[in-house]
């Protein structure tokens, strides 16, 4: 963004994790991964210097863009402030109501760079507004990726994998090394695609249910399954045996050797037997 003779370039706010993207060709990787189209309505988390935004303004019906940081926001206002396809919210992501910005949530797509800090919350953030939207293109740190995108039985496989595939379906777009970035930051970063499921596989008490199980499960993930089941949830020696033999499941087995599917069968089943709280 031109910061002109009476504005100073900004300074980048390590506290609020900031590394703006200066590869006009993996911006527009980026935007190509929303596929935006003229009756789209997308909001981006984090715009910036308006890197992304560029690419955006003009091809969509309406454009959300959410900037905690003041002075940003102010230059995005200067840039964007009298395109009427373009809103400005001054605000915390975390604290941002998709329901509240727009008249349909389950069709919003939403783009960001994210501050590496807080990118589970955001993703949970995201995931867990009800509807969810229809896309969530995000950049993240390659290592918050590898273990979202993880197989089961290997390292990176665990609580964030099952709780983002549980209730949708993900996809790397891209790596982008550290030297993209302006300031230069300390790690590589990953551009993930995350679809949401439609219609969503589990109400919200059963999505809660699992994230109770997963947490129990990969809070002592070098334990066997049956013995957080035991140990956690009470479970008994007839209970473990009924319900590993009702879904096909080893429950001798560590937690990470289970897909996301797994758990959401378990989930269901120990809820109705009753062994899971609610």
């Amino acid at each position: 963004m031109p910061h002109g003779p009476d504005r100073p370039p900004h300074r980048a706010r390590k506290s609020l994790g900031q590394n703006f993207l200066v590869d006009p060709n993996l911006q527009r990787k980026i935007v190509e991964a929303v596929d935006p189209s003229e009756d789209d309505e997308i909001l981006e988390i984090g715009p910036g210097l308006g890197a992304l935004t560029r690419h955006l303004v003009g091809r969509v019906r309406s454009l959300i863009l959410v900037e905690l940081d003041h002075d940003l926001a102010r230059r995005l206002e200067t840039e964007f402030g009298t395109d009427p396809s373009v809103r400005l919210i001054r605000d915390d992501i975390l604290r941002v109501d998709l329901s509240d910005v727009s008249a349909a949530p389950d069709r919003l797509k939403v783009v960001g760079n994210i501050p590496y800090s807080i990118t589970t919350p955001i993703i949970f953030h995201l995931l867990g507004s009800i509807p969810r939207p229809a896309l969530i293109v995000l950049m993240v740190q390659r290592e918050v990726a590898d273990r979202i995108l993880a197989a089961p039985a290997t390292k990176a496989f665990g609580a964030l994998t099952v709780g983002v595939r549980s209730v949708a379906s993900v996809e790397r777009v891209t790596h982008i090394g550290r030297s993209a970035f302006r300031p230069t930051p300390d790690v590589d970063s990953t551009v993930v695609r995350i679809v949401p499921r439609r219609p969503p596989p589990l109400d919200p008490p059963t999505e809660t249910a699992l994230r109770t199980l997963t947490r129990a499960a990969f809070g002592h993930r070098r334990k066997q399954f049956q013995r957080t089941l035991r140990d956690v949830f009470g479970a008994s020696p007839d209970d473990i045996e009924r319900i590993g033999s009702r879904l096909d499941l080893d429950l001798r087995a560590r937690p990470e050797t289970f897909h996301p599917d797994d758990f959401i069968r378990l989930t269901r089943l120990l809820l109705a037997e009753g062994i899971l709280p609610p």
